[in-house]
């Protein structure tokens, strides 16, 4: 039986740096974002500290019981953020450090972040990364002080599979959402020619593909469809030629988008998911194999499931892949596609599919527990190994099949008749254990934006209300149309991202958004520490207002319009999105004063020797560019751990 150690502790390096990115990335933002004179400041949100249990219970966050250490809100989210640093770096360099108490420290301080993040904290992947965080800590050994015992367990191949389970999920929910919301670009397959140009923050290579013919890009989206919607059902495969392709499919299909797109660490955190879906003969079976005699049956078996099976299992996916599309080689050897079936007949099949995916889950989990049984008396020497094996994969197998109850509530809000059908004490379980984010729906790219252009918001300040108008530029949005895209990710410049969702809708619906006026008319500089640069240095503007525009990618051909040699961008004009506002407008006050912005700040003892020193942290690291600093502390990481190779 191949075993998954290597695999195993692969899975628990990763998920470091994936907690490490998202702490540190955060840390740099906590000023202008949540400090008292920020976007949203926490102190808001968790005005009073936990005065029983079930508080701390209710509302599960590690800062309700910060003020006793004399902290204030904010305070205590910079130390969350520096021990959340601390403990992934120490993960990332020692083996030693991944073990069940550090990533159970790491899930309970991102869970304690993400109780008072508000609209900056509330994305899939901040979710998906305390879905996984929880996971991670099962999946983690038990070190015993003094003792050390680090060794494999039969259990882990369930816990194992209950990341493959939560990838399964992920990616057949992402691909499924995209059809279901009967968005017209990805019925007809045209999603791609928007994309590229609509995305939150593109990278330089996204301007080259938005310019791809359109027929490579349709087939672009057929792709994405066979890899979201069928490639996922290889993950339960027995036959680890098959994962492996899964493997392979997943993460080619991620580092595309990370080529593409600015999605912080999500992409990563994808593939760190899909490590599972290998074992260590992956990475060590030809030194295995190399011992190993070379009969006729195993030469057979081997061409059996590495070679005959695979091949008909593409074949089969090629064939339908055509069939489903419409697939046809034109005389120009350039490819048509598209959607052969109808709205009915995918809703159908859909709601066809759904029980059997709860159905093969169910069956693969359960042959994975019983397999674990087997190994506890297979591969553990002695009676009390035995019995400890045993008694572990049963209590690892209970926890397993009820987060797998819990999670189908989830997984089956895509199909609503599976959805009701579900047992209502799952329903009822699932509500209890709400508040942990322990299981989530997702669903990527349900609805293509930016059909008509890529609406962005332009932020405008100036002395005088009818001339003089200066323009903010961010950090790493599009704005200045002759600025190229940046490359950002793993960090994520949360308040860019967020103005991207607001150009989605109006300034009513993102309250943070009159904040961040209020805040420019002020010159604050928690808040401008978050953006490119400030055009009023030595005096805040008496007016600020905000412009909606189309923004388009140039064209890449001379002859054509909208051609520019130095210009990655053209805008046009849309619509006023916010008339010209002066901090002493009562409109605008009244505004503040319902979100309690102009509150002053809860008093709370911050004398302490903890708060002097974490401010102190603060005050020299400051707040610097986010990328920057977060490739720092990885490259550090990657250093050391390269130094423990060399020499260790």
């Amino acid at each position: 039986m191949a075993r998954v150690a290597f695999t195993k502790d692969l899975f628990l390096w990763c998920m470091s740096i994936i907690y490490l990115f998202a702490f540190s990335s955060l840390y740099v933002q906590i000023p202008g974002l949540y400090g008292d004179n920020g976007l949203m400041p926490a102190r808001l949100v968790m005005d009073k500290e936990a005065e029983s249990l079930k508080d701390l219970l209710d509302e599960p966050s590690l800062l309700k019981l910060t003020p006793k250490l004399g902290l204030d809100t904010s305070t205590a989210m910079d130390l969350l953020c520096l021990a959340g640093m601390l403990i992934s770096f120490l993960c990332m360099v020692s083996y030693r450090a991944r073990d069940f108490l550090s990533f159970t420290i790491l899930w309970v301080l991102y869970l304690s972040l993400y109780q008072v993040g508000q609209t900056f904290l509330w994305f899939q992947w901040d979710i998906l990364l305390l879905e996984a965080g929880f996971l991670t800590l099962l999946v983690a050994p038990l070190s015993i002080p003094f003792f050390g015992v680090r060794s494999s367990a039969p259990h882990d191949y369930v816990t194992l599979w209950l990341v493959r389970w939560l990838l399964f999920r992920l990616m057949f929910a992402s691909g499924v959402v995209k059809l279901t919301s009967q968005c017209p670009t990805w019925w007809g397959l045209s999603a791609l020619s928007v994309h590229f140009e609509s995305q939150c923050i593109p990278t330089p290579l996204a301007w080259y593909w938005h310019h791809f013919p359109e027929w490579f890009l349709r087939l672009g989206v057929v792709g994405t469809y066979v890899i979201e919607i069928g490639f996922p059902f290889l993950f339960f495969s027995p036959l680890r030629s098959l994962r492996v392709i899964s493997f392979y499919a997943q993460v080619v299909l991620q580092i595309l988008i990370i080529l593409t797109g600015n999605y912080n660490f999500f992409n990563l955190l994808t593939i760190t998911l899909c490590v599972p879906l290998l074992d260590d003969e992956v990475f060590f079976g030809a030194a295995k194999r190399s011992g190993r005699r070379q009969g006729l049956g195993w030469k057979l078996l081997s061409f059996f499931s590495s070679v005959l099976v695979p091949g008909l299992v593409l074949g089969w996916v090629a064939y339908y892949t055509q069939k489903l599309f419409n697939l046809q080689l034109k005389s120009d050897f350039t490819i048509s596609a598209k959607i052969a079936f109808s709205e009915k007949q995918y809703l159908e099949w859909l709601e066809h599919v759904m029980p059997w995916t709860i159905r093969l889950g169910a069956a693969s989990l359960a042959l994975e527990v019983l397999l674990a049984l087997v190994r506890s008396f297979t591969e553990s020497r002695g009676i009390i190994k035995k019995n400890i094996a045993v008694i572990q994969s049963l209590f690892f197998g209970a926890l397993a099949v009820a987060m797998f109850g819990i999670s189908l509530v989830d997984h089956s809000v895509v199909e609503r008749k599976t959805f009701f059908s579900l047992p209502p004490q799952l329903h009822e379980l699932h509500k209890r254990t709400e508040p942990y984010s322990l299981t989530s729906s997702y669903g990527l790219f349900r609805m293509m934006t930016g059909v008509g252009g890529r609406p962005e918001v332009v932020v405008e300040g100036s002395y005088e209300k009818d001339k003089g108008w200066k323009e903010y530029s961010f950090l790493y949005k599009p704005g200045n149309l002759a600025t190229r895209p940046p490359v950002v990710a793993p960090h994520q410049p949360r308040l860019d991202w967020q103005m991207w969702f607001a150009a989605l809708s109006n300034y009513q619906n993102n309250p943070w958004f009159v904040t961040l006026i209020y805040r420019l008319l002020n010159n604050q500089p928690e808040v401008l520490e978050l953006m490119a640069d400030n055009p009023f240095p030595d005096k805040a503007p008496n007016y600020v207002r905000a412009t909606l525009y189309h923004y388009h990618y140039t064209a890449n051909d001379p002859k054509k319009k909208g051609y520019s040699a130095v210009d990655w961008w053209t805008r046009k004009k849309q619509a006023e999105y916010v008339p010209p506002m002066s901090k002493d407008q009562t409109t605008l006050k009244d505004f503040l004063k319902h979100y309690r912005i102009l509150e002053d700040a809860v008093k709370q003892k911050t004398e302490s020797t903890l708060a002097w020193g974490i401010k102190q942290i603060r005050e020299q690291i400051g707040q610097p560019e986010g990328f920057t600093f977060v490739m720092s502390l990885f490259g550090s990481g990657l250093l050391i751990n390269l130094f423990n190779v060399i020499f260790f």
